[in-house]
């Protein structure tokens, strides 16, 4: 038996290093002033993929991203761990999505590209957003089953496939007919690092994106490899691409906007005695909210 198993991973800002500058007026994440990375839990939810392609010969694993142009350098990251293949989801009609139209983006992809997919797997959460809701959302608009905070995949045969998921107080076994979507958790087991034969395969690879303007593959260093190496050209879909609609897509299908993002640091300063009267509890829970300590 083998799977067709597609893999939904986001490049998120670091979160660590959010300054002044990390919104833009209009409420969406400046992702340009901050350091991009993976996902940490999308590595968790490849590591599952990867392993289920390791055990059953002629499974093939898919990294699906939304992004612009850099958010291809996810799917190069994914290849050079063992991933067969890659498509960026990329235009500026999906720019300032919240996770409902992220979600209708995504399904709507696999749709066009993965009409028999066996397996969506990707992270409980992105670190940008913790809403946990992107992969029950693809799961919803597709009519599939889905298993949430999936620690270990421990069988997937017979058209079944059977999980660990942590839960508040322990731990539970789920089975669910395939197709189905999985999300992982953080304490899942850790990706593989790269391979050093994958990073020498594919470390050329690109998305028509990342090219400029005026540019083309043949125009690029090496250019005879893009034409004798078709696994060096990324695979890349557009919102006409996929056939989404306009107004379920990017701000048009966001209801939810964000007020602001800022980086709390503690610091003590200095120390107050107080008193347990009611005037110096109320002036302590003022400066602790005027502060953003708490609320």
């Amino acid at each position: 038996m083998s799977l067709n198993i597609v893999v939904l991973a986001k490049q998120v800002p670091d979160t660590r290093n959010v300054g002044p500058d990390a919104m833009t007026p209009e409420g969406t994440v400046n992702r340009s002033a901050l350091p991009a990375i993976f996902n940490p839990e999308d590595l968790n939810a490849l590591e599952q993929a990867l392993r289920l392609k390791d055990q059953m010969p002629g499974t093939t694993v898919t990294v699906l991203t939304m992004g612009p142009g850099r958010a291809a350098e996810i799917i190069r990251e994914a290849l050079y761990r063992g991933a067969d293949g890659g498509y960026l989801l990329t235009d500026r009609a999906f720019a300032g999505a919240d996770t409902l139209a992220t979600s209708y983006a995504l399904a709507t992809a696999i749709k066009h590209f993965a009409p028999k997919v066996d397996l969506i797997i990707g992270g409980r959460q992105a670190i940008d957003g913790d809403t946990a809701q992107v992969g029950p959302q693809v799961a919803e608009k597709l009519g599939l089953n889905q298993i949430t905070y999936t620690e270990e995949i421990l069988a997937c045969q017979e058209g079944r496939i059977r999980v660990v998921r942590h839960i508040d107080g322990g731990v539970e076994t789920v089975e669910s007919p395939l197709p189905c979507v999985l999300t992982v958790n953080g304490s899942a087991a850790p990706c593989r690092p790269r391979n050093a034969k994958l990073v020498m395969k594919y470390k050329r690879s690109k998305a028509p994106m990342e090219l400029g303007k005026e540019e083309t593959f043949a125009d690029l260093p090496y250019a005879e490899q893009y034409d004798k190496k078709p696994y060096l050209r990324l695979g890349q879909l557009s919102c006409q691409d996929v056939n989404a609609d306009l107004q379920q897509c990017g701000l048009a299908g966001s209801p939810t906007k964000v007020k602001a993002v800022e980086n709390i640091v503690f610091k003590a300063k200095e120390s107050k005695v107080m008193t347990g009267s009611d005037e110096d509890i109320n002036a302590l829970v003022k400066e602790l909210l005027a502060s953003h300590t708490i609320g």
